[in-house]
């Protein structure tokens, strides 16, 4: 249990950093006077970068191990927040956000892997758990950072930087839970390829768990600059609690549901995702804050039911030797989910649609999203009972 803990801590800790540079975002833009295009530009190159790293190492803990994996992409990460806290200008962003991304392709498939390889059924709830908590413990402590402390571009990566160094000492101390095998460097060629037993229930997730991320990418590169525009406030605070509340929601759905059925959680996921969309629609047409967080709340409630439903119904397939691979391909659904509809919404910002008429545009593209996912849920469902029958 303590091995599983650490895990499902480091996670939290490498996706809080992640998190971490939403709210600080518009301290980046008054320095250094960058528009939202170029916060989407950064947000969609560090996905990027993570799916480059999913594709690329995503399977190598099968072969090395999880510690190795684990060690190095722990270094990997400490090095982008120390690009991060010494920031001068947009190119040090960047920079930080490619690094960051490496890190966090490397080790979201070999933690998830080593969870499950501790505990099947807690670690599958703990990969759908960390996720969200991690994005939503980032933005929130910087944004308190922001509103409360000093130097908040600095001093919120230095802490994440001594959390790391804690959590490096405890995988050191780990037993490692996979036999080291030949073919790690050929593991790091791109392999798309899934087991075969996996392919049916990955065609049924596949996208739910798209349109649940697309959602995360909106409200992480967005949200706190939507927030500003409709309540007036010029507070990080108040622009970090819609993605604190997206993943608190997230958090709620994924413990509330965990014992439900895998596919009646992804359609519940739908269901909230399509109610939370039209709410905030609603909330874009009135001018309404307090509306925005209700459909943030809900979609939020979206996200953690499709995106636990997806790995529910994937990872139980995969062999062992398999599960790091497997989790690799969910994460790169997940981030071309997060990263690609926001740049084309950090465009369509700048271009003409102005930030609510392009997050209005969002919405509606979201609720097209979840509709597809449902009927692509049920025709796999359908195809599945013909076969059994």
């Amino acid at each position: 249990m303590p091995a599983l803990l650490l895990l499902a801590s480091l996670t939290v800790s490498m996706l809080a950093s992640s998190g971490a540079p939403t709210p600080l975002y518009a301290i980046y833009q008054q320095r250094w006077g960058f528009t939202p295009i170029t916060t989407t530009i950064i947000f969609g190159i560090y996905a990027i970068t993570v799916l480059v790293a999913l594709l690329v190492f995503g399977r190598l803990s099968d072969y090395t191990g999880r510690r190795p994996v684990l060690l190095a992409a722990i270094a990997v990460q400490a090095a982008s927040l120390v690009v991060f806290a010494t920031a001068g200008g947009v190119g040090d962003l960047i920079a930080a956000r490619v690094i960051q991304g490496i890190s966090a392709g490397a080790a979201l498939g070999a933690i998830g892997a080593g969870m499950l390889d501790i505990d099947r059924e807690r670690g599958a709830l703990a990969n759908a758990l960390t996720p969200g908590m991690g994005t939503g413990t980032g933005v929130l402590l910087s944004s308190l950072a922001v509103q409360f402390l000093p130097a908040p571009t600095r001093l919120i990566y230095l802490v994440l930087l001594g959390v790391l160094t804690a959590q490096a000492i405890g995988v050191l101390l780990l037993r490692e839970t996979v036999t080291r095998a030949p073919g790690a460097l050929r593991s790091l060629v791109p392999d798309v390829s899934l087991p075969a037993a996996t392919r049916g229930p990955m065609l049924a997730a596949a996208p739910v768990v798209f349109a649940v991320w697309a959602l995360a990418g909106l409200m992480a590169a967005l949200g706190p600059e939507l927030v500003h525009a409709l309540t007036g406030s010029a507070s990080v605070l108040a622009g970090g609690a819609d993605v604190t509340l997206m993943t608190v929601a997230a958090i709620v759905a994924t413990f509330t549901l965990r014992n439900t059925a895998a596919t009646t959680v992804m359609l519940t996921g739908i269901g909230a995702l399509i109610g939370g969309s039209a709410i905030v629609l609603a909330a874009l047409g009135t001018g309404s804050a307090a509306v925005l967080f209700l459909g943030t709340a809900v979609s939020g409630f979206g996200f953690g039911a499709g995106f636990q439903g997806g790995i529910r119904t994937v990872v139980p397939a995969a062999k062992p030797h398999e599960r790091a691979g497997v989790l690799s391909l969910l994460f790169v659904l997940s981030y071309l989910g997060m990263g690609g509809p926001v740049v084309i919404a950090g465009y369509a910002v700048v271009h003409g649609q102005g930030l609510v008429g392009a997050a209005r545009e969002y919405a509606i593209g979201l609720i097209v999203l979840a509709v597809f996912a449902l009927a692509a849920l049920a025709r796999t469902s359908r195809t599945r009972r013909v076969r059994a029958a």
